[in-house]
C-alpha cells in the first residue's frame, strides 16, 4: 500500500520527466539543462508559444488616429482660449481681480440772497449687495442674507430675497450695486461694517442725504427733496447715475438737478476673493455739485409764514398761498403755500403710513398753490382789464358812467357789489372802490357804447401773463385758463352770450388764475410797463462758492402797454389804498398801491379772499400778492395779512437792518 502510493505520488510531481509522455522525436526539439534547480523547456523557434492575450496589431492605426485627434482638438481650444478669445478672457479675469469704483460727488447746497444755507448734506449709512460676489453656495447666502436682516430688524429675509430674485446671475445687473436698505441707525451700520468684512458681496458705504426746514416748513414747497432713483428714472438717465443713487423729486432739488449733483470721480481698485477692496490702483477726482444762491429772503419767507399761519388759525381756516416778488427783475423774494409737509420724511425715507397720511389729505399738503393752484381772479383782474380799455382807447382818464347798483340786460341783472350803486365813476375811482359796472361797460359794453369784447380782453389778458405759464424755475407749474367763445361752443356746446363777457371783465366766470400770475402781472404796474419772467434762481457758484454766473433778468416783453396808460392804472390803485378797499394799509409808514379781490367759485362755500399790491409807490421794491382760500371779504382777510407783512418789511426789518 505504501509503495503504490509512492509510485503514484511519483507520477504527479511536476518535476519529473515522466517516461513514455513524449512521442518517439519529440525530445530532439528540447534541450536540457541540468544545471537549473529546476528544470524547463526551451521551445524552439518554429514551434514558439506566446502566453497571454494575443495583441492585434492592425488596431495601431486606429488608436494613433483616435490620439492625434483627440490632441488636434485640445490645442485647437488652447489656439481659441489663448488667441482668438484671449483678450476677452483676459479682460473677465481682470474684472474679478481689479474694479471700477465711483466716486460720489458732494451734492451743492442751496442759500438764500444773503447766503444762509437752506439744506445742509449729512451723513447716511446705505446698505447695498454686489450680487455676482454673494457666494454661489445657497446655504452660504442664505446666512447672510438671515445675518442682514436680523442686523437691521426692519427688513425679512424674504424681501432681500425678492429683491435677489430680480438680478439675473451674470447680468451687467449682477455687477452692480442692489439698494438694500438706507439711513440705517449708527449702532447697525457699525456691526454691519464689522461683519460685512467677512459676508461677501456685501457693502456698508457711507452717502449724504439732505437734511431741510432749517428756518422755515414753507420751504417744502420750494426746495423739494431729494430721493432714492427709481427704476424709471434710471432708465431715463443712463450711466449717469447707479440704483443706489438719490435724486432730486420736487421743487428747486429736481428742477436744478444737473447743476446741484455734480459730476464723479473713478478710483480702480483691486479686490479679494470676497469682492473686498484691497489696494487702490489709480483716482481720477470728479467735480462736486454747484452751489446755488436763490432770489430768497429767508426772514421775509419766515415773517410771511408766520403771519399767514397765526391769520388761518384765527379764522380757524386751512388754506392760503402768498407771492412776494421784486418787481423790478422777476426776483421771488418769498412764497408761501399752506398747508406744506416736512420733505424731510421724503428725504429720509417715508414710510408707507406716512405717505398715505399726506395723500389723502384732504387739504393735499404736497400741493404748491402759489403755482399749481387755479382760482378765479375776482377783482384784482380790473386793472388789467382798465389798461386794456385805455390802451385801445376805449375810455380815456376822464371818461365816466353812472353806477346805480348794475345794469340789466333783458332779463337778466348784473349787480354792483354796493346797493344803489357807486354813482358818477371814472377809471381812478372804479379800480379803487372795485366798481362792477364801470366793468361792465368797458368790458362787454352798454346800450350804445361799445366794450373791449372778450378777444380783445383775452388778448390782452395773455400780454400780462394769463392763460399761459409764468416760467418759473419749479415743476408743477400751471397755465391758468382764460375762456373763449371757440372753447365755450367746443366744451358746453353753448354760444358765447353778453353775460359771459361781463363775467370775464369783473374776473368771474370760467377765468382762472394763479398767484404766482398775479404777482407778476401787478409787478408790470409797478415797474411800469415790464413783464419779466418770475424766478428763483439767481446765482450758480461753484463748489467752493466761487461765482460762476448770474441768472440775467431781462423783461419778456415791456412797452406794450403806454406808459401814461399804466399810470392811470397806478393812481387807480393807490387810490384804493387812500379811500377804497384796500384802506387798512393807508396807516403803513411807506405808501401802498393795490387791489383786493373776492373771487365766487361756489354757491354754497364763501368766496376766496385776494389782494395784491406793491410799495412804496413811487419806487416800488416789492410786490405782494395774497390769496385765502374760503375767506371771504378780500378787504377783510387778505389785506390785513399783507399790511402786517409790509409794516414788518418796511418797519421792524429795515430798522434791524440799519
Amino acid at each position: 500500500m505504501g509503495l503504490i502510493q509512492k509510485e503514484d505520488k511519483k507520477k504527479n510531481d511536476p518535476f519529473i520527466i515522466q517516461e513514455g509522455k513524449f512521442r518517439s522525436g519529440q525530445l530532439k526539439d528540447f534541450s536540457y539543462r541540468k544545471s537549473w534547480v529546476e528544470d524547463s523547456f526551451l521551445f524552439s523557434s518554429k514551434h514558439k508559444e506566446i502566453v497571454g492575450r494575443t495583441f492585434d496589431f492592425s488596431r495601431l492605426k486606429l488608436i494613433s488616429f483616435i490620439i492625434i485627434l483627440f490632441l488636434f482638438v485640445i490645442i485647437a481650444k488652447v489656439v481659441w482660449l489663448q488667441v482668438v478669445k484671449g483678450e476677452y478672457y483676459y479682460s473677465v479675469a481682470e474684472g474679478n481681480r481689479i474694479r471700477i469704483e465711483r466716486i460720489e460727488a458732494k451734492r451743492g447746497v442751496i442759500y438764500d440772497r444773503n447766503y444762509s444755507p437752506l439744506v445742509r448734506n449729512v451723513a447716511n449709512f446705505l446698505l447695498y449687495f454686489i450680487p455676482i460676489d454673494l457666494p454661489k453656495n445657497e446655504s452660504e447666502k442664505n446666512k447672510i442674507i438671515d445675518r442682514t436682516s436680523e442686523i437691521l430688524g426692519d427688513l425679512t429675509s424674504d424681501e432681500i430675497k425678492q429683491k435677489l430674485a430680480k438680478i439675473k446671475n451674470g447680468s451687467l445687473e449682477s455687477y452692480q450695486p442692489l439698494f438694500i436698505a438706507d439711513n440705517i441707525e449708527y449702532e447697525k451700520a457699525m456691526l454691519l461694517y464689522l461683519e460685512s468684512e467677512y459676508m461677501p458681496g456685501v457693502v456698508l458705504s457711507n452717502k449724504t442725504r439732505r437734511e431741510y426746514n432749517l428756518y422755515s416748513l414753507s420751504l417744502s414747497h420750494i426746495l423739494g427733496y431729494t430721493g432714492k432713483i427709481s427704476g424709471q428714472e434710471l432708465e431715463e438717465f443712463g450711466n449717469e447715475y447707479l440704483p443706489i443713487d438719490y435724486i432730486g423729486k420736487t421743487g428747486i432739488e429736481y428742477f436744478w438737478e444737473n447743476e446741484l449733483k455734480g459730476s464723479s470721480g473713478k478710483k480702480q481698485i483691486e479686490v479679494d476673493a470676497l469682492g473686498k477692496e484691497k489696494k487702490i490702483i489709480s483716482t481720477e477726482p470728479g467735480q462736486d455739485g454747484h452751489n446755488l444762491v436763490l432770489s430768497l429772503d429767508i426772514e421775509l419767507q419766515k415773517e410771511l409764514e408766520e403771519v399767514i399761519i397765526a391769520y388761518l388759525s384765527r379764522l380757524k381756516l386751512d388754506k392760503a398761498a402768498a407771492v412776494i416778488m421784486d418787481p423790478n427783475n422777476g426776483e421771488v423774494l418769498a412764497m408761501v403755500s399752506f398747508p406744506s409737509y416736512n420733505n424731510n420724511i421724503f428725504a429720509r425715507g417715508i414710510s408707507e403710513e406716512e405717505y398715505n397720511e399726506i395723500i389723502n389729505h384732504p387739504d393735499k399738503p404736497l400741493f404748491n398753490r402759489c403755482i399749481s393752484g387755479e382760482y378765479p381772479s375776482g377783482s384784482i383782474i380790473k386793472p388789467v382789464i382798465a389798461a386794456s380799455a385805455l390802451e385801445e382807447g376805449i375810455i380815456s382818464e376822464w371818461t365816466s358812467f353812472n353806477s346805480v347798483g348794475g345794469i340789466r340786460i333783458g332779463e337778466w341783472f348784473f349787480p354792483d357789489w354796493k346797493a344803489g350803486g357807486h354813482g358818477q365813476t371814472n377809471v381812478r375811482k372804479a379800480i379803487a372802490q372795485s366798481v362792477n359796472t364801470f366793468f361792465y361797460y368797458i368790458g362787454g359794453g352798454y346800450e350804445d357804447f361799445k366794450g373791449l369784447g372778450v378777444d380783445k380782453i383775452v388778448n390782452y389778458a395773455k400780454l400780462f401773463g394769463l392763460g399761459s405759464q409764468a416760467g418759473i424755475d419749479l415743476a408743477g407749474e400751471v397755465s391758468g385758463f382764460l375762456p373763449t367763445k371757440e372753447w365755450k361752443e367746443k366744451t358746453k356746446g353753448e354760444r358765447w352770450y353778453i353775460g359771459d363777457t361781463y363775467h370775464l371783465a369783473i374776473g368771474q366766470g370760467d377765468i382762472l388764475v394763479t398767484p404766482l400770475q398775479v404777482a407778476n402781472f401787478t409787478s408790470v404796474f409797478a415797474n411800469q410797463g415790464s413783464l419779466y419772467r418770475p424766478h428763483l434762481i439767481r446765482q450758480i457758484l461753484s463748489g467752493n462758492d466761487k461765482v460762476i454766473g448770474n441768472i440775467e433778468s431781462n423783461p419778456i416783453r415791456n412797452n406794450f402797454i403806454d406808459s401814461y396808460n399804466i399810470e392811470i392804472v397806478r393812481q387807480g390803485m393807490r387810490q384804493a389804498v387812500t379811500s377804497g378797499s384796500a384802506a387798512a394799509l393807508n396807516s403803513l409808514n411807506v405808501a401802498v398801491a393795490g387791489k383786493t379781490g373776492t373771487a365766487q367759485w361756489s354757491s354754497k362755500e364763501k368766496p376766496h379772499a385776494w389782494f395784491t399790491g406793491f410799495a412804496p409807490y413811487e419806487d416800488p421794491e416789492i410786490v405782494i400778492t395774497v390769496l385765502v382760500e374760503e375767506g371771504g371779504e378780500g378787504s377783510e382777510v387778505a389785506v390785513p395779512i399783507a399790511r402786517e407783512v409790509l409794516d414788518w418789511y418796511f418797519g421792524a426789518r429795515h430798522e434791524l437792518s440799519e
